[in-house]
């Protein structure tokens, strides 16, 4: 782990809603070009802490973040940060897909440029084709990008929204339970796309599924009533952890 470069950290994170402490005293390193996997049990704190990484919290007004996220040794809740910033360098993939309705296929690709000062019509042309080719849509879509977003089947319309993601050149890829809602093909679409997301990404997937985080991650982390129980690579993780919460949780034994 130690000759990986770090991309993101989180130092001594607590994050509350209200009087529930729902993430407790994290600290982590997330290595770069990597896929890190968060796995637990639901109510853990997964989810929570993904939400931190690109400051959504910012949007719920019981929430209290504190301690830091450094983002190449930058922390991203200081004061002179623009969330808006961080949520363009860390972009997010939800549970759900989320195309925009009122959105054709190829404004849905290049949505992000509309909240950034748009872009030349030829540019935009570019982007698109170019982002659903690396999301394997591009020849699944091409005669209908006019068409709206809605009519894409579910798995059509997750790599859809993850195009959307990778449009505006983010550095870091959250992704919260990215294949909850599909069937196992369109699952396994997501999953050899995660694969060649890394090698310009720098990954991380919240996920339930045991198998998916091992198939798909380097690295697990495994976290328990808000803690971080257990870190490292996933092949260990799985295999020999070290701690007996661990392997209760991966064997089936709870959760």
């Amino acid at each position: 782990m130690d000759a990986m470069q770090t991309k993101v950290t989180l130092e001594n994170l607590n994050v509350h809603f209200g009087s529930n402490h729902a993430v407790k005293d994290v600290s982590l390193d997330f290595p770069e070009n990597s896929v890190t996997a968060i796995i637990g049990p639901s109510g853990c704190g997964k989810s929570t802490v993904l939400r931190s990484l690109n400051r959504m919290h910012d949007l719920v007004p019981s929430a209290r973040v504190t301690g830091r996220i450094m983002l190449d040794n930058a922390d991203i809740y200081d004061r002179s940060v623009d969330p808006v910033a961080v949520r363009r360098r860390i972009g997010m993939v939800f549970q759900k897909p989320n195309p925009f309705p009122a959105m054709s296929i190829h404004d849905n690709v290049v949505a992000g440029y509309k909240l950034t000062g748009g872009l030349k019509r030829s540019d935009a042309d570019d982007i698109v084709e170019s982002c659903l080719k690396r999301v394997a849509l591009w020849d699944e879509v091409k005669d209908r990008l006019k068409t709206s977003a809605m009519d894409l089947s579910g798995g059509q319309q997750q790599r859809l929204c993850i195009a959307r993601t990778i449009a505006v050149q983010p550095e870091v890829i959250l992704m919260d339970e990215p294949c909850s809602a599909l069937d196992p093909i369109a699952t396994l679409k997501i999953e050899e796309l995660i694969e060649e997301l890394k090698e310009q990404y720098t990954v991380i997937i919240v996920t339930h599924n045991m198998q998916q985080a091992a198939r798909v991650s380097d690295s697990t982390a495994f976290f328990y009533m808000g803690e971080l129980i257990e870190f490292g690579l996933t092949k260990k993780i799985f295999t020999t952890p070290e701690k007996r919460q661990t392997e209760d949780y991966i064997t089936g034994r709870f959760g």
